[in-house]
C-alpha cells in the first residue's frame, strides 16, 4: 500500500500517488474518515448485522444470493481504489462484512433444519430430557425432549425435537435431565404471529431446532432416570431459592442467581416490564459484571493479606484469571442461554483488557463483543435481547465517551454533598441516554415503551447490584452451614421494595406509551440515526438527526389498525368511536386479548363487540358497521363452529364489505370488497387493516421461501387410544 506523502499546503490534506482514485476525487471524505480513523473499526458489526438482516428482510435464495453478489461487488469497488486513503478499504470491509453476515445467517439457518409438525395430533412417544425449565406461577414444568428414534426413524413420526408443559402435580418423581419418559402429549405446529407485528414463535424455535410443542397427559412414566445428576443443580438452587423467599420476590431472587423467571407473577412481570425493569430478571450484562467485579475484589483482598504474594505476583492478573473462571462457571450454571454467553464474551474481554493494562470500557470492546456474537449466533440479532443489550452498552459509553459528559462528571476535589449530587445527575443522564435509545426498539417488538424507566432505574439498579444479589449470594453460602435465614430475610426485603418501585411506576399516570406495530423501514431509520450520532466523534455526528426523525416521523404518523384478524380467523378486534377496542368473542383469553391491545396500540381494556350499539350479533354472527371519515363499512364475521345456512350467509355476505371467518365459505360468498375465510388466511396469516387510510398489513408476504415458512413437515398418525 502506498504510503502517506507530506501535507500539501494548497489544499490542507495528505496528497496521494497517481492512481488513487477516492482521496482524489473526494478529499473532503477522506479528510472526514482520517479524523474518524479510530472510530472506523465499530462500523464492522453494523454492516455485518446489515447483511444479516438483509436476509431476513429479502423473501427468498434468489434474492439472498443476489445480496451476497451485490456486497462482493462492493467490496471489489473498495479494494479497485485501495492504493492510498481511508475510502477504499473502508468500502471493501463494509462489503464484505454484509456478504459474511448474509452467508452466515443462511448457512446457520440451514445447518440447523429440522421437520416441523404438520398439523396439532395427540401423539404417544418416548423422549430423553434436553432441558428443564419450571413455571411455579403457572404452576408447568416446560421440558424439552429429544425423541426416542427406532430402526433410524423418529418414534411416530414426530419432529426430532418437541417441548411440552407438564402439570406440577403429574410431574414424576426423579424427573431430571437425561431421564426417558414416555408420555401422551398434544402437539401442535411452532406458531407464526397470530398478527403482524406479533411475536414470531416459529422462526425462534427453527433456529431452536424444535419441531413442535404441546401440553402432555398424565401418566407419565419414567423409563430410565437420569444418567447427568449434577447437571440439575441449577433447578435445585432455584426450587431451594424459592422456598426460602416466597412469592414474586423469591422469583426474582431466582432469576438473579439462575436465569429462572418462572416463579414470577404474570402481574408483576408486566410491571416490572412497564416501569423499565424488566431487564433486572435475565442474567446479562449486570449480573455478571457484579459477579466478576465482586470475585475480582475478593481474591485480590485476599492475596493482599500476604506480603510475599504482593510482592512476588501481578495480583490484578491472578484476580482477573479468577473472575474469568467464575464468569465462565456462572454463565454454564446459568443455562449458556445467548444474552448471558454474550455478557460473559463481554466480561473475558472486559478483563483481557485489564490484564494487558489498556482501557477496558470502550466502544471498541462493544464492538468486539458484538462481533463474536453475530459470527456464532447470527439470528440473534432479530431478536429484542440482542438488540436491546447492546443498544443500552452502547448508549452509556458513547456517552461517558463524549468529551463534554466526561468534563461534567469527571472526578474532582469537592464537597461529599456535590460530589453526591453529580453521580446521582450522571445516574439520571445515563438512564434518560439509555431510555431513549431503547424506546424504539421495545416500540418495535413490544408496541409500548415506559416513561418512568430512567428515574426507576436509578434505584433499582444499585439497590440490585450492591444489596440484593451481594446478600443473596451471602445467603446461598450460609445455608451450607443452616445459619442462612436471617440474610435470606433481608433479601426478601430488598426485593419487596424492588417490586414495590415497579407496581408504582407501572400505576403511575402515562407510565407506558403504547404505538401501533412500526413498520420496519421505520425501525431501521430510527437505528441507522441513533448508530451514526454514537459512533462518530466529529461534528458528522449531527446528520444521524436526519434518519432518526424520519424514523420516528414515520412510526408516528403510521396510522392505527382499525380491524385486527389472527391467523385462524376466530379472533377480531374493531376500532371504536372513542379509539378503544372491542373483541368478537367475550372469552378471548388475557394472551389474545394483550397481543391485540398491543398491536391495535392501546393499553386499555379491550370490551365485547357484542355491547356496542351499531353491532348485531347472535350466538354465530356479527354485523358491524364501522364509520371511517369517508364511508361506512360493514363487517360480517362468523363466532361459532356451528352450522349457517348456506342462504342466509350468502345473502349477509353480498351486503357486507369485509367478511371474515375461520371456516371454509361457500363459493356464494362474495363481499363487496375483502373475503378472509379459512382458505385466504393460509395466504396471508393475520392482518390489520388501517380502514381510513386503505392500509392492509398480512403476516405473510407473498413470495416468502424462509425455511420456518416453508419448512419440510412430518404427518403422524392418527392417535388410537390403547
Amino acid at each position: 500500500m502506498a504510503r502517506f506523502a507530506a501535507p500539501a499546503p494548497s489544499t490542507g490534506f495528505p496528497a496521494l500517488q497517481t492512481g488513487s482514485v477516492g482521496r482524489w476525487r473526494y478529499p473532503a471524505i477522506e479528510r472526514w474518515l482520517e479524523a474518524e480513523r479510530d472510530q472506523l473499526p465499530l462500523w464492522i458489526p453494523v454492516f455485518l448485522g446489515a447483511g444479516v438482516a438483509a436476509w431476513f428482510v429479502l423473501p427468498d435464495a434468489v434474492r439472498w444470493a443476489g445480496f451476497i453478489a451485490l456486497a462482493l461487488a462492493i467490496a471489489g469497488a473498495g479494494a479497485a481504489t485501495m492504493r492510498g486513503g481511508r475510502a477504499g478499504p473502508a468500502v471493501a470491509i463494509a462489503g464484505l462484512a454484509m456478504a459474511l453476515g448474509c452467508a452466515l445467517v443462511w448457512g446457520r439457518a440451514e445447518r440447523v433444519a429440522a421437520p416441523v409438525l404438520s398439523r396439532p395430533a395427540v401423539v404417544a412417544f418416548t423422549g430423553r430430557v434436553e432441558r428443564i425449565e419450571a413455571l411455579s406461577a403457572r404452576e408447568l414444568v416446560r421440558v424439552r425432549l429429544r425423541v426416542q428414534q427406532v430402526d433410524g426413524e423418529v418414534e411416530g413420526g414426530l419432529p426430532p425435537v418437541v417441548r411440552v408443559n407438564i402439570a406440577e402435580r403429574d410431574v414424576p418423581d426423579g424427573l431430571a435431565r437425561g431421564a426417558i419418559l414416555r408420555l401422551r402429549a398434544r402437539l401442535m405446529p411452532p406458531a407464526p404471529p397470530a398478527v403482524p407485528g406479533a411475536y414470531d414463535f416459529a422462526r425462534v424455535a427453527w433456529f431452536d431446532g424444535l419441531g413442535a410443542s404441546g401440553r402432555a397427559f398424565a401418566p407419565i412414566a419414567i423409563v430410565a432416570p437420569g444418567d447427568q445428576p449434577g447437571r440439575d443443580l441449577r433447578n435445585r438452587v432455584a426450587r431451594h431459592i424459592e422456598r426460602r423467599v416466597e412469592g414474586s420476590a423469591g422469583g426474582i431472587a431466582s432469576a438473579l442467581a439462575t436465569g429462572d423467571e418462572g416463579a414470577i407473577s404474570e402481574d408483576d412481570a408486566e410491571a416490572m416490564r412497564r416501569s423499565g425493569l424488566a431487564h433486572l430478571l435475565s442474567i446479562s450484562g449486570l449480573h455478571v459484571t457484579a459477579v466478576v467485579g465482586a470475585t475480582m475484589v475478593l481474591v485480590l483482598k485476599l492475596l493482599a493479606l500476604s506480603p510475599a504474594l504482593a510482592l512476588r505476583v501481578r495480583l490484578p492478573m491472578v484476580a482477573a484469571g479468577a473472575a474469568a473462571a467464575v464468569a465462565v462457571a456462572y454463565t454454564l450454571f446459568s443455562g449458556a442461554e445467548v444474552p448471558t454467553v454474550r455478557s460473559c464474551i463481554a466480561a473475558l474481554l472486559v478483563l483481557a483488557a485489564l490484564a494487558l493494562g489498556r482501557e477496558a470500557i470502550t466502544l471498541r470492546l462493544v464492538a468486539a463483543g458484538a462481533t463474536i456474537v453475530l459470527l456464532l449466533w447470527p439470528e440473534s440479532i432479530a431478536g429484542p435481547s440482542f438488540q436491546l443489550s447492546f443498544a443500552a452498552v452502547t448508549a452509556i459509553i458513547a456517552l461517558q465517551e463524549y468529551p463534554r459528559v466526561r468534563g461534567w462528571f469527571a472526578r474532582r476535589e469537592e464537597g461529599g454533598i456535590r460530589r453526591i449530587g453529580r453521580g446521582i445527575a450522571s445516574l439520571l443522564l445515563t438512564g434518560v441516554a439509555v431510555e431513549l435509545a431503547l424506546t424504539p426498539i421495545a416500540l418495535f417488538h413490544f408496541h409500548k415503551a415506559g416513561l418512568y424507566g430512567a428515574l426507576a432505574n436509578i434505584v433499582a439498579i444499585p439497590l440490585t447490584t450492591f444489596v440484593t444479589m451481594p446478600l443473596e449470594a451471602l445467603a446461598l453460602a450460609l445455608d451450607l452451614v443452616g445459619l442462612g435465614a436471617p440474610v435470606w430475610w433481608l433479601v426478601a426485603a430488598s426485593l419487596e421494595l424492588l417490586l414495590w418501585i415497579a407496581r408504582t411506576v407501572a400505576a403511575a399516570p402515562g407510565a407506558v406509551t403504547a404505538l401501533p406495530a412500526i413498520p420496519a423501514g421505520a425501525f431501521a431509520a430510527m437505528l441507522l440515526g441513533m448508530l451514526w450520532i454514537g459512533l462518530w466523534r466529529t461534528r458528522v455526528r449531527a446528520f444521524g438527526l436526519v434518519p432518526l426523525a424520519v424514523g420516528a416521523g414515520w412510526a408516528l404518523t403510521t396510522p392505527r389498525p382499525d380491524l385486527i384478524v389472527t391467523g385462524d380467523g376466530r379472533h377480531l378486534a374493531l376500532r371504536s368511536a372513542d379509539g378503544g377496542m372491542a373483541l368478537l368473542r367475550d372469552r378471548a383469553g388475557d394472551y389474545v386479548r394483550s397481543m391485540l391491545g398491543e398491536t391495535a396500540g392501546t393499553d386499555a381494556e379491550l370490551g365485547a363487540l357484542a355491547d356496542r350499539g351499531d353491532v348485531r350479533c347472535s350466538a354465530d354472527l356479527c354485523i358491524a358497521d364501522y364509520r371511517s371519515a369517508t364511508r361506512t363499512w360493514r363487517i360480517l364475521a362468523t363466532r361459532s363452529g356451528y352450522f349457517v345456512d348456506a342462504g342466509e350467509l350468502i345473502a349477509a355476505c353480498r351486503q357486507a364489505d369485509i367478511v371474515i371467518a375461520d371456516r371454509g365459505l361457500p363459493a356464494g360468498c362474495v363481499p363487496r370488497w375483502l373475503r378472509l375465510d379459512r382458505a385466504a388466511l393460509v395466504r396471508t396469516g393475520g392482518v390489520a387493516i388501517a380502514l381510513h387510510a386503505g392500509r392492509l398489513v398480512t403476516v405473510r408476504s407473498p413470495g416468502d421461501r424462509h425455511p420456518w415458512v416453508t419448512p419440510p413437515i412430518v404427518r403422524p398418525p392418527r392417535y388410537r387410544p390403547q
